[in-house]
């Protein structure tokens, strides 16, 4: 009988210990560490997937790089064009992907709705949280039931997992979710650390030999990361994070690691009864068309991976009734604001030092792109001043600390974008006409070199 093991993990970072201790020398964080039976056994490395032997391994030998053989090989369609962008053109064969996201946040429903979408492809959809019958009922809200080639499965022992993969062959793997798997390798409840890094490597082992791709969704904490060990995220190719306010209906699929592709891509879905509806042109969505217009009220040109997004800034400025003028921010950072404000202070000739301010991201964005400068201390001077901004003009534009405009990445893609949604105005830096040609625009493009000079040709028209 194998002999068992007791280890202390650190339930915040992974970090192991043969003993417990009340801070963690990793991470720092208090009272994590718990204990954990870990049985060792001489199936270690049998691949518990396959049906046939383990052969002997020939020992690799290193090759010079350009003596390795190239394998080009296609990209899987979800036929899903927003997940397709964020994987970086599609599914990668043997490629293990890990989704993470606040509860409630759709992760089952997109990946459900992927392995319905993939007709072509054989999906074998693994739960651990629902039942088939379950599941059904979320498949037919969602859409009519025309796949065929949709498998479901409600388990979470991977070596009965594996035993259904070897019947069904499919193309690709859906685990929901990572923490509800455990291992009879490991000698601990599911979820732990132990037995999600063990899953985990097991499953990547799979994805690896076979060329299966397989999607992990997973849990997060309270904090917002991915729960498990960190290691979880080093030993998948692609981290994506679904984000979003559960009380709007707008969700964006983020890259945060990609192995095959950038990681400055998004994906915007919106949450409706029927499922995640793709968004494919958000900036006309994330403007709100009103017909009566409002001080403090801008529109930004911003870029979010490869596509620039024209986004509504909101911002109010009231006299304080407390001794402490507050400053609230929702989707962008507060830090970055008080910085804007004390510019607008210094250089602008503005007084906030008793005024409360309020900014907010419409659509329920977070949004960190410092273009976004130009047009959060515009919406605050107007709602300052109580003059009305036009519809029709939209800011691009880095506001440092001496009040200049400074030149921001991807103009032209901003330009273009402004002109698309049938803006008359934009106000960029002075430095941007050296890479752009106003000629091949029809919108009139305002270069300006600080931020008074923009307080005075807005108050000028």
């Amino acid at each position: 009988m194998a002999k068992a093991k007791t280890v202390f993990f650190c339930q915040n970072c992974g970090a192991q210990s043969a003993k417990w201790v009340g801070k963690c020398n990793s991470c720092g964080e208090w009272n994590s560490y718990v204990e954990e039976v870990i049985e060792s056994t001489s199936e270690k490395n049998v691949k518990i997937w396959s049906s046939q032997e383990p052969q002997k391994k020939v020992p690799n030998r290193p090759v010079k790089i350009k003596e390795v053989q190239s394998e080009k090989s296609e990209r899987v369609t979800t036929h899903d064009q927003e997940l397709d962008r964020v994987l970086g053109g599609g599914i990668v064969a043997g490629s293990l992907v890990l989704v993470g996201g606040e509860p409630g946040i759709g992760k089952s429903t997109l990946f459900l709705q992927m392995a319905l979408k993939m007709n072509d492809r054989k999906v074998l959809y693994v739960s651990g949280e629902e039942s088939p019958q379950q599941i059904k009922m979320r498949a037919e809200r969602m859409a009519p039931l025309s796949s065929d080639n949709c498998f479901l499965l409600a388990e979470t022992s991977v070596s009965q997992i594996f035993q259904q993969v070897l019947q069904v062959q499919p193309d690709v793997l859906v685990i929901d979710s990572i923490q509800t798997l455990y291992s009879a390798k490991i000698d601990s409840s599911a979820g732990s650390v132990s037995q999600v890094r063990e899953c985990t490597g097991e499953l990547l082992q799979f994805a690896k030999t076979s060329g299966v791709p397989v999607f992990m969704i997973g849990h997060i904490t309270k904090e917002g990361s991915i729960a498990g060990p960190k290691v979880l995220e080093h030993m998948v190719d692609t981290v994506l994070q679904f984000e979003g306010d559960r009380h709007l209906s707008y969700r964006i699929l983020r890259t945060t690691k990609n192995r095959f592709g950038s990681t400055s891509e998004i994906g915007l879905y919106e949450m409706l009864g029927n499922g995640m509806r793709q968004v494919t042109n958000p900036s006309e969505i994330l403007i709100s068309n009103k017909d009566n217009q409002l001080s403090g009220v801008t529109i930004g040109a911003s870029i979010e991976g490869n596509r620039p997004l024209l986004i509504e800034t909101q911002a109010l400025v009231s006299t304080s009734a407390y001794g402490t003028p507050q400053r609230s921010t929702t989707g962008y950072d507060a830090k970055r604001l008080n910085m804007l404000l004390a510019v607008l202070e210094k250089r602008g000739g503005l007084r906030l030092g008793n005024q409360d301010v309020f900014l907010n991201i419409a659509g329920g964005l977070k949004i960190d792109d410092p273009a976004l400068d130009l047009s959060i201390c515009v919406s605050v001077v107007s709602s300052h001043e109580d003059q009305v901004i036009s519809s029709d003009i939209c800011f691009a534009g880095e506001v440092g600390l001496g009040g200049e405009v400074r030149a921001v990445n991807r103009i032209e893609n901003r330009v273009s974008e402004a002109e698309k949604l049938g803006f008359s105005d934009i106000y960029i830096s002075q430095v941007n006409q050296k890479s752009l040609d106003p000629s091949k625009f029809r919108i009139k493009i305002h270069f300006v070199a600080n931020i008074v000079e923009v307080f005075k040709q807005l108050s000028s028209e």
